[in-house]
């Protein structure tokens, strides 16, 4: 059997060595090839086809979010000062929109809007039954 001639290695080591690979006129060694692959990750395999992605909202909520900011905005202007003004909490200024009702289908009725500084709002949040007591939010079994 005839033995392959060592060759010069293209590679990081440039010694002599049994050639294991000849790429793009390259020749390397078992050594310089494997690693060469391993540092720059090259992988000889066929392009995947390009996932569809669900998108997060649909185009009706994306368009009531835009609705929904815009009229924010102009409730906060409108009514700058924290409306439930919560003893030892409130801050006066009204910086977040509270939904008596909750978000759902009242999402852009400013009826059922209040504005109020972030401490209320968190206050209202996390006390749900005094909320509804003192007027600040609406059981949903109370408007059916």
């Amino acid at each position: 059997m005839i033995q392959p001639k060592k060759k010069k290695c293209d590679g990081e080591c440039g010694q002599l060595a049994y050639i294991w690979k000849n790429e793009g006129g390259k020749k390397y060694c078992k050594n310089c090839y494997l690693k060469s692959r391993c540092a720059h990750e090259v992988t000889y395999t066929k392009p995947t086809k390009k996932q569809y992605r669900i998108p997060l909202k649909s185009s009706k909520k994306a368009k009531l979010d835009v609705a929904y900011t815009i009229l924010r905005e102009q409730y906060l202007k409108a009514k700058p000062l924290c409306q439930a003004h919560l003893p030892n909490i409130c801050t006066n200024k009204a910086t977040d929109i509270h939904h008596k009702q909750g978000r759902g289908i009242y999402q852009n009725d400013t009826t059922t809007w209040i504005s109020v500084c972030r401490s209320c709002h968190d206050w209202i949040e996390h006390n749900s039954e005094q909320a509804r007591e003192m007027g600040l939010s609406i059981s949903r079994t109370q408007t059916t």
